[in-house]
C-alpha cells in the first residue's frame, strides 16, 4: 500500500507542476526588465558559444529567445519560460512558451531557446498568429553542434534556425509533446 500511495503521491505531483508550466503567465511570469535583461545575456552567450548562431543572428529579421525554459516531468510532463522578441537588438515584444508531454519521462531540466526567425513571412506569422504551435506554420530547423559547423548565410535558407543552449539537469525518456508560444504583457 506504500508504494501505491507513494505512486499516486508522483503523479499528482507532476500533474501539477504540468498545470503550472503549461499555463501562460502564471508564477513562471516575469517583470519585462528582467525578460528582456536575461533574454539579452542569453543570446550573448549564445553567440559567445555557437558562431553558427551569430552568423544567422546578423541576418535575422527577428529573434525570439526563452532564456530559461524549466521542464519536468514524471510520465506527465511540462515546460514553460519567458522570452522576448528582438528586433535589431531592441525588444519589440514578450512572449511565452509552454508544453505539456505524456509519455515516458522523468527528470527536471533547465535550458535556454533561441528562434532565430530568418525571413519576412516567419516574422508576420508571429505577430498575426494568437499563439504559435510549433510544428504548424514556418519551417523550423533545430539545430546541433554538427550542423552548426557547415552552415553559412548562404547555405542557411529555412524560415527558422532554432537553437537549445546553456541545458542544466537531466531530463530522460520519450514523450508525445507539443509546444505553444504566445505573446504576454509582463
Amino acid at each position: 500500500m506504500n508504494r501505491l500511495a507513494r505512486s499516486i503521491a508522483t503523479l499528482i505531483l507532476a500533474a501539477a507542476t504540468t498545470a503550472v508550466l503549461a499555463v501562460p503567465g502564471t508564477s513562471l511570469a516575469a517583470d519585462a526588465a528582467a525578460i528582456e535583461r536575461d533574454s539579452k545575456a542569453a543570446l550573448a552567450k549564445l553567440y559567445e558559444t555557437t558562431p553558427a548562431a551569430k552568423t544567422l543572428g546578423e541576418k535575422a529579421k527577428a529573434i525570439l529567445v526563452f532564456p530559461s525554459i524549466l521542464k519536468a516531468g514524471l510520465i506527465i510532463g511540462g515546460q514553460g519560460g519567458n522570452g522576448a522578441l528582438l528586433v535589431d537588438g531592441k525588444t519589440v515584444g514578450y512572449y511565452n512558451i509552454a508544453a505539456a508531454s505524456y509519455g515516458l519521462q522523468a527528470g527536471v531540466q533547465e535550458f535556454g531557446y533561441a528562434m532565430l526567425l530568418m525571413t519576412d513571412s516567419a516574422r508576420a506569422y508571429l505577430d498575426k498568429s494568437e499563439g504559435w504551435e510549433v510544428g504548424v506554420g514556418p519551417s523550423i530547423v533545430v539545430m546541433d553542434a554538427g550542423a552548426g559547423k557547415s552552415l553559412t548565410t548562404t547555405t542557411g535558407k529555412d524560415d527558422v534556425y532554432a537553437f537549445i543552449f546553456s541545458q542544466k539537469g537531466l531530463m530522460a525518456g520519450i514523450g508525445i509533446q507539443g509546444s505553444k508560444i504566445t505573446k504576454i504583457n509582463p
